[in-house]
């Protein structure tokens, strides 16, 4: 009772924290989204800002929630202790100042020591492609693997959405950050009151229709359900983007994530503009928006998301624009995370 109290008292703070778009209230009239926020709660433990941003667009906001379920939430062969350490080394390395504080307070409430952890420093290692396959040892079983990477490419994901969406720490804006030593705990404590007696692997899938699994998922590998959530979350995020962003865009970023190996584009933005000079006048705000969401999140300002909105103000697109492009990096991470033994 006491955790119900609290989780409802904190809606309206979860979202307030959130910017550039108009947050959705709890008791919103989208079915979709209002099943996700009350999961959320109950699964989840509090209304998270970094799922709530997203509903402007309910599709993608079932998208993210059943990768966040299936990879963070769901009981598997792996341990909330080591997949908080992934989360918390993955966010370090996307300079992301909100994920790295409530995930490394929540590795910390669970008795980890992600820093000294093998789990920890392989997450680190793999945030960046290597030129070789050669290196220490993996250090978990194979089975364990689809469970790490899912979890890698959930933050590599929620990281850009949070730099664009959300500030740097889990607080309403103008709140001195010394809150968080009461904030954090609280937080933390919501989460271990979560009904996880109730969740069951693969119930959030039906959110979202069947999709196939696209190659640069395999690594899900036996892990069926794991499979079965990426595959769906994929479809509808690239449906999204389709929607969203023009196909010369879209063609735009696939190209520049290639050549990238997961270390930050630069301080300036002389990169975007060269790049987005191949495109069309009419698309270059929407190439830039893309561009610095997959590359540089963390350089996303007001004038690019106002940018974007001269021609598109809804809502809507811009979650799946960036969305769209938060996804394509974060699957190309994922493709490179080395699993083999």
């Amino acid at each position: 009772m006491r955790a119900r109290l609290v989780r409802t008292s904190l809606r309206e703070l979860s979202l307030v924290q959130i910017r550039h778009v108009a947050p959705v209230p709890f008791r919103t009239s989208q079915p979709v989204v209002s099943r996700v926020y009350r999961e959320v709660e109950r699964e989840f433990g509090v209304l998270a800002p970094p799922l709530a941003l997203h509903a402007p667009s309910p599709e993608v906001t079932a998208a993210v929630w059943i990768i966040l379920r299936e990879s963070l939430v769901s009981p598997g062969l792996v341990g909330r202790q080591e997949k908080e350490a992934v989360a918390a080394m993955i966010s370090r390395a996307n300079t992301c100042p909100y994920c790295v504080t409530m995930h490394t307070s929540m590795w910390a409430s669970l008795g980890g020591e992600a820093e000294s952890s093998g789990v920890s420093a392989w997450a680190r290692a793999n945030a960046v492609r290597e030129s070789d396959d050669d290196g220490d040892p993996v250090p978990f079983p194979a089975d364990h693997a689809p469970e790490l990477v899912a979890v890698a490419v959930l933050l590599q994901y929620l990281n850009r959405m949070v730099n664009i969406f959300l500030g740097d720490a889990p607080l309403p804006p103008k709140v001195p950050t010394q809150a968080l030593r009461v904030v954090a705990p609280t937080l933390n404590w919501l989460q271990h009151a979560a009904d996880r007696d109730s969740v069951r692997p693969g119930s959030s899938l039906e959110l979202l229709p069947p999709a196939p699994l696209p190659e640069d998922l395999r690594w899900t590998g036996r892990n069926t359900v794991l499979a079965d959530a990426f595959s769906r979350a994929a479809a509808a995020i690239d449906a999204a983007g389709a929607r969203a962003l023009p196909e010369p865009v879209r063609d735009l970023v696939l190209d520049s994530l290639k050549g990238w190996d997961g270390r930050p584009a630069g301080i300036g933005r002389g990169w975007v503009e060269t790049a987005v000079a191949r495109l069309g006048p009419a698309d270059r705000a929407a190439g830039r928006l893309a561009l610095l969401t997959a590359l540089a999140s963390y350089q996303i300002d007001d004038g690019v998301v106002e940018g974007f909105r001269a021609d598109t103000p809804e809502d809507g697109p811009l979650i799946e624009a960036t969305a769209w492009a938060a996804m394509a990096a974060a699957r190309e991470a994922g493709a490179w995370m080395r699993t083999k033994q």
